[in-house]
C-alpha cells in the first residue's frame, strides 16, 4: 500500500446489535491498521459521502448525520461547514470541477444544497420531486450528484427511490429526467421490481449512483436496482447497458468513470441490497463490453462502492457492506484484503489517493 484510503460507515437497516455501524476510517501507507478519525467530527459520525478536493487531495469533505465537515490535513482534524436547516443527513457531495469553491450536497429528506464560496454560505436549491410511483416507506435520499466535466453547468442527482433530476444552469433550475426509466420498466418485464411499494416501476427509479462520462458531453451512466443504464443526450433518453450479458449478478450499487481514462468505467455489482456476494466489473470501451476486474475476490457481502486514486490509475479500492475492503496497486493484477476493524459494518463511501 502506497497511499491513503478512506472508508465511511453509516447505519444500515440490516445491521446487527453487536456491530459498529458508523464512523470514518483512514489507512495510510506504513500505518499497518485502520484509524478511526474523530478529532472535530460529531460523535459517532455516520459517513455516507466522501469527496476529495480536485486540486488538493489533503482537503477532504465528509457527509455526516450533522451536515458537511471539512479537513485540510487529510483527516487529522475537522470543522463543520455549517449546513443549515433541519435536513442535515448528507448522502452525496460533489465538487464543481471547473470551480472547486462550488460544492453540491444532497441530503436525506430530498434536499440539494449549493455553496459557491467553499462552504461559507449555503443555498437550498428549488428541486421539484419527480412523480410516477407511490411514496416509499422511508425519506428520499439524494444518493449521488454528478457534474458533467464537459459541461460543468450540467448537474445530475440520483434519488432513492424517486428517479433522476437535472439542472442545465449550474443548479439554478431543475427538471425531472426519469420518464424514460419508467417507460423502460413498463416495456420490459425483467426491469420490473416493486419490493417497497408494489409498483413494478419502482426498481428503475431506485437510483444508487450516477457518473458523468469524460469522453462525451451529455453521456451519463446510472446504477440502480435493475442494473446499469446510460443516456447520451443529458437524460432525455435512457437505454439499458445489458450488464447481464456479462455478469451473473446485476444489482448495481456504484458506477464510476475513471479520471485517468475516459473510456474506462467501473461497476460494483451484487445479487441484492443485502447479500453474501459482490463483484467489481470494468469496461475499457465506454461500457460496450465488460470484464470481471477483481480477480474473483471472495467478497462476502454486497459490494457498495469503488474508489480510484486521482494521482495513480493503478490504485483502485472497493468496499463491501459487511466491512470488507479490497485494493489493488497494480491495476488489478493483484489484490489485498484490508478489512475494517472487527465488528465494523456498513460501508457506504470510499476514497483513495
Amino acid at each position: 500500500m502506497t497511499g491513503t484510503v478512506y472508508a465511511g460507515v453509516g447505519h444500515w437497516q440490516a445491521s446487527g446489535p453487536k456491530l459498529r455501524t458508523c464512523g470514518f476510517f483512514r489507512r495510510r501507507a506504513g500505518d499497518g491498521e485502520w484509524r478511526a478519525l474523530t478529532r472535530g467530527l460529531p460523535p459517532d459520525p455516520e459517513v455516507r459521502a466522501i469527496a476529495l478536493h480536485p486540486d488538493d487531495p489533503e482537503i477532504v469533505l465528509a457527509g455526516t448525520q450533522d451536515g458537511v465537515w471539512r479537513s485540510d490535513d487529510g483527516g487529522d482534524s475537522w470543522e463543520s461547514l455549517g449546513l443549515p436547516g433541519e435536513l442535515r443527513t448528507v448522502w452525496s457531495i460533489a465538487f464543481d470541477p471547473s470551480d472547486p469553491d462550488t460544492v453540491f450536497v444532497g441530503v436525506e429528506g430530498f434536499a440539494i444544497w449549493r455553496t459557491q464560496d467553499g462552504g461559507g454560505s449555503w443555498r437550498r436549491l428549488d428541486v421539484p420531486a419527480p412523480g410516477g410511483i407511490p411514496e416509499c416507506p422511508f425519506a428520499t435520499r439524494v444518493t449521488r450528484i454528478a457534474i458533467d466535466p464537459n459541461a460543468p453547468d450540467h448537474v445530475y442527482a440520483g434519488l432513492e427511490v424517486l428517479g433522476v433530476v437535472r439542472s442545465l444552469d449550474g443548479g439554478d433550475t431543475w427538471d425531472d429526467v426519469s420518464g424514460e426509466l419508467l417507460a423502460l420498466a413498463g416495456a420490459n418485464e425483467h426491469l420490473q421490481s416493486g419490493l417497497l411499494t408494489g409498483d413494478p416501476h419502482e426498481g428503475m427509479v431506485d437510483i444508487h449512483a450516477i457518473s458523468a462520462s469524460r469522453a462525451e458531453p451529455g453521456k451519463i451512466y446510472l446504477a440502480n436496482r435493475m442494473g446499469l443504464f446510460v443516456t447520451g443526450d443529458a437524460g432525455a433518453h435512457w437505454s439499458e447497458l445489458g450488464i447481464g450479458r456479462f455478469s451473473p449478478v446485476t444489482y448495481a450499487r456504484d458506477v464510476y468513470v475513471s479520471s485517468h481514462d475516459p473510456e474506462r468505467v467501473f461497476a460494483a455489482l451484487s445479487p441484492a441490497s443485502v447479500s453474501d456476494a459482490g463483484a467489481l466489473w470494468c469496461s475499457d470501451d465506454g461500457a460496450a463490453t465488460w470484464r470481471r476486474f477483481d480477480s474473483e475476490l471472495p467478497i462476502g457481502s454486497t459490494l457498495m462502492t469503488v474508489a480510484e486514486s486521482p494521482l495513480d490509475p493503478a490504485r483502485i479500492y472497493c468496499g463491501a457492506r459487511g466491512g470488507q475492503v479490497f485494493g489493488t496497486e497494480d491495476a488489478g493484477a493483484s489484490w489485498r484484503d484490508i478489512p475494517l476493524p472487527d465488528g465494523v459494518s456498513g460501508i457506504y463511501a470510499m476514497a483513495c489517493v
